[in-house]
């Protein structure tokens, strides 16, 4: 089973303020079908809590900080991220949730598949039944 990873990306440095980018496949291990952000997090908050079945992402913090919690079915491993130029990348089937995010945080994802309501498993058990499955 692949493994989450943090991906460092390119950093131009500039005084007139730094550059990063990603390009796949150079960068990340897929080509991007979609790209999507989340933002305006109230405090407290979660998102996520859920894995795919067949769905790979790539999540960097734009902006601000906030925490990714992955389980693969017997551990859980926490990720923070707080930089613009390193990003996690999460292959399918780990459960994430990502919380703890600070004020005007930007999450940006990217994924290799097309939005698709039935690649989500949004219960817990049954994530663990499909793991056991595979």
């Amino acid at each position: 089973m692949e493994r989450p990873k943090i991906i460092n990306l390119p950093k131009i440095v500039d005084k007139r303020g730094n550059l990063s980018f990603f390009e796949s496949p150079r960068q990340l291990p897929f080509e991007i079908a979609r790209t999507y952000w989340i933002y305006d997090v109230p405090g407290g908050e979660t998102r996520g809590s859920h894995a795919f079945k067949e769905q790979n992402e790539f999540i960097i913090a734009l902006s601000g900080s906030f925490d990714i919690v992955l389980h693969d079915g017997e551990k859980e491993e926490k990720f923070s991220l707080n930089r613009s130029y390193y990003g996690l990348y999460i292959p399918k089937m780990f459960w994430r949730r990502l919380e703890n995010f600070s004020t005007n945080s930007l999450a940006l994802i990217v994924s290799d598949k097309h939005f698709n309501e039935a690649d989500y498993i949004r219960d817990f058990d049954e994530f663990k039944i499909n793991l056991n499955e595979k």
